[in-house]
């Protein structure tokens, strides 16, 4: 059995290393190693994440997917949840996930075809499933609260918008103009690819009002 940790973050601005400290911990308590870590940046609405799916093709039968929290995994959408689930379960990998005590039996049963195997496999199946569902209606909730707050906001002409950040923003555009990729862009100033492709657009703007 190898136990492979996923850890997500949302965003640049969040750091997906920081629960692999968590994890490690969880693991070593419990006298298991984890064989192998992926991380990356990325929504947890979004079903195609290329770490998360690299993770499952270099999965084998048995092997156990530890995660810090279900929603570390999934706030995806019923649909594209029940496509992820019909993954893990065809690899036959066991989810273990930290804020689910009762999938932390899976890492004691050695043998996932056995009935206890199969047993706990159901039981986590209907727990993932709901806390999943929870952590996809958290997500809208809290969009919702956001673009309401905003809505009132904008209606008491108190809305202003993320004060932009000129310096940094200017420095990013002399470094495009310079013609740096965007992967050093991004290593040098921690901007995001939305970011970049913000100022790339009004770069091209510019020079099309000017030409």
């Amino acid at each position: 059995m190898f136990i492979r940790a996923y850890l997500r973050a949302s965003t640049d601005s969040q750091d997906a290393e920081r629960a692999k400290e968590s994890v490690e911990t969880f693991a070593s308590e419990r006298a298991c190693r984890i064989a192998s870590t992926y991380r990356e940046n990325i929504s947890g609405t979004k079903l195609e994440r290329p770490e998360l799916m690299r993770l499952l093709d270099d999965c084998k039968h048995g092997d156990v997917l530890l995660v810090e929290a279900v929603d570390r995994l999934s706030r995806l959408r019923n649909e594209d949840w029940a496509s992820l689930r019909g993954k893990i379960a065809a690899k036959g990998v066991r989810v273990v996930a930290m804020d689910l005590p009762t999938s932390w039996q899976m890492l004691e049963v050695r043998d996932a075809d056995s009935f206890t195997g199969r047993m706990f496999d159901a039981i986590n199946g209907m727990l993932l499933d709901m806390l999943a569902a929870i952590a996809r209606k958290d997500y809208e909730d809290r969009r919702r609260r956001t673009g309401q707050g905003i809505a009132k906001a904008k209606a008491e002409g108190k809305f202003k918008g993320r004060k932009e950040d000129t310096e940094r923003n200017e420095a990013i555009t002399s470094l495009l103009q310079e013609g740096k990729s965007w992967a050093s862009i991004r290593a040098l100033t921690g901007c995001s690819r939305d970011t970049l492709a913000r100022l790339s657009q009004r770069l091209r703007d510019t020079a099309a009002s000017g030409s």
